[in-house]
């Protein structure tokens, strides 16, 4: 599995990256990334997630994930951000942050 994360905006209109290979990472590495992408029902996702209160120092993401079987790619301002992908998010954040 492939993740690609992008975080734009925000007050000071910072652009994150990062991408992960769940190949590439230990088991329980992989493992965490698999299981977050499948308990948020990422790939039922639709491609847009509205933002009613979206703002100018609001943060946008977007976040694709691939597969064997699949890609699929999802873009959302920070208030329409799923529950269910913060945990996902948050990792991603954070290793893109380090990788800086």
């Amino acid at each position: 599995m492939r993740i690609y994360f992008e975080r734009s905006g925000g007050f000071t209109g910072m652009l994150l990256t990062s991408s992960v290979d769940t190949d590439s990472l230990s088991e329980e590495e992989a493992v965490f990334y698999q299981s977050k992408v499948e308990e948020s029902g990422f790939f039922d996702l639709p491609a847009r997630l509205g933002s009613p209160d979206a703002g100018a120092d609001r943060f946008h993401y977007r976040l694709s994930v691939e597969t064997k079987e699949s890609h699929h790619s999802i873009d959302f301002g920070e208030t329409s951000a799923p529950e269910a992908l913060a945990p996902l998010i948050e990792r991603l954040t954070a290793l893109a942050r380090s990788s800086r």
